[in-house]
């Protein structure tokens, strides 16, 4: 099957709902819906107020790339980047503390968590287990080759 993808482009919001509906359309009814759903709407959250710090004339660009094996998400704000020594995943030391989760959901969320050299470029991914009924919803997902 050849490698498919979609691109969305949309303005710098928490109103997030409708993206986050097309961008899980794939794994509908899916067991992990729940999780994914929470990890990508950290990842898109973060990249609205960290990465574009909350300022609507800026954009997010989402790549859905579908593969018989994988579905992957690429999300992109046009902030400065994330340092690579804060891409930790760990849980904060502090209990109480305001911030720090975020990271940690998306990487127990995903199979495979990916940042660009720049940082601020996040891509997800998570894969179809070997002889498990499909992951995702639609007939494009009945090979499990690639």
């Amino acid at each position: 099957m050849p490698l498919r993808w979609a691109d969305f482009i949309t303005p710098s919001t928490l109103q997030l709902a409708p993206l986050l509906e097309i961008l899980l359309e794939p794994v509908a009814g899916a067991v992990r819906l729940a999780e994914l759903q929470l990890g990508l709407q950290e990842a898109l959250v973060n990249a609205v107020r960290h990465g574009n710090g909350c300022d609507p004339s800026k954009c997010l660009r989402v790549r859905l790339i579908k593969t018989p094996r994988w579905l992957v998400w690429q999300i992109q704000d046009e902030g400065p980047g994330m340092p690579k020594k804060a891409r930790l995943h760990a849980l904060p030391q502090a209990v109480d503390a305001l911030t720090g989760r975020g990271l940690f959901l998306i990487h127990h969320c995903f199979d495979d968590v990916r940042w660009s050299p720049r940082g601020n470029r996040l891509q997800l991914a998570v894969r179809r287990p070997e002889g498990c009924p499909p992951l995702f919803s639609g007939h494009d997902w009945g090979s499990p080759d690639h």
